[in-house]
């Protein structure tokens, strides 16, 4: 589904089932150097489930045109754009590290729009060293297999996420590169990774939340470890608001690496 989205052609994934403006709708925004098929199996099981699907490419990753933002209040905005390019009145955000933190913000804008928040390895502040923001700029293929050692802790996913025999590794490697590649104009590995590293606004957007709020945490994740995200819980909870937090067994990429569990506990909070 291709949207017209503050001047640029924007594509969002809708799990193969045309947009029914009846339907609930809930918006998958993903990280650094991804675009919407990190949510492959989460997206298609909740669009053929009542579901109106918007899993976004951000502006200038991959399918999608524009400039590629350079803070997570930007992303924001975007997706505040998003649901009135698409006539949406309410949705449910979801989103995974950097992509975490654009939800968090865009809650904290939108308040009563959203009616549920997921923050999946997410964490604040999000801080990147100053060696990785180094290589991702000058040598940023050595720094995604850099990353993807830290971010990945299993070898092979359930059949469920992307198929038998998958190589999680391998597979977010190759994506991380064909991200970098779709836009020659900007480096997305760096500047996505310095607006991780620059957002300071985490606990301020958390105190302005108006919906229940889900926390998917990796208890092995060495890219956004789950201390890291204690505040944002702790201030979540001093908003009013419900807050579940669950703990999988599983790195950074909760979606391909503990596939079937992320969907239950997504597929459970948003029925709520």
């Amino acid at each position: 589904m291709q949207l017209m989205v503050q001047g640029a052609s924007t594509y969002c994934y809708t799990g193969g089932k045309a947009f029914d403006p009846a339907q609930p709708t809930v918006v998958f925004i993903h990280g650094v150097l991804n675009d919407h098929s990190v949510w492959i199996l989460q997206s298609r099981y909740l669009a053929h489930h009542g579901w109106n699907v918007l899993a976004v490419d951000l502006p200038g990753h991959c399918r999608s045109e524009g400039e590629a933002p350079a803070t997570v209040e930007a992303a924001a905005s975007f997706i505040a754009a998003l649901l009135d390019a698409a006539g949406v009145t309410r949705a449910a955000l979801v989103g995974h590290s950097w992509g975490s933190l654009i939800a968090l913000h865009a809650a904290g804008q939108l308040k009563d729009r959203v009616s549920h928040l997921v923050l999946i390895g997410t964490a604040f502040p999000m801080k990147v060293s100053a060696a990785l923001l180094e290589a991702a700029l000058s040598e940023p293929h050595k720094a995604i297999s850099l990353v993807n050692v830290f971010s990945c802790s299993t070898l092979a996913p359930p059949p469920s996420a992307l198929g038998p025999g998958t190589w999680v590794h391998g597979a977010s490697t190759a994506l991380g590169r064909r991200v970098l590649a779709s836009n020659t104009q900007v480096n997305v590995f760096h500047r996505g990774f310095d607006a991780c590293n620059r957002y300071t606004q985490g606990l301020s957007a958390a105190a302005q939340l108006r919906c229940p709020v889900l926390f998917i945490l990796g208890s092995q994740d060495q890219m956004t470890q789950p201390q890291a995200a204690q505040a944002l819980i702790e201030q979540a909870r001093q908003s009013g608001q419900a807050v579940q937090v669950a703990y999988l067994k599983v790195g950074h990429h909760q979606m391909s690496e503990a596939p079937d569990e992320t969907l239950q506990l997504l597929r459970d909070f948003l029925g709520r």
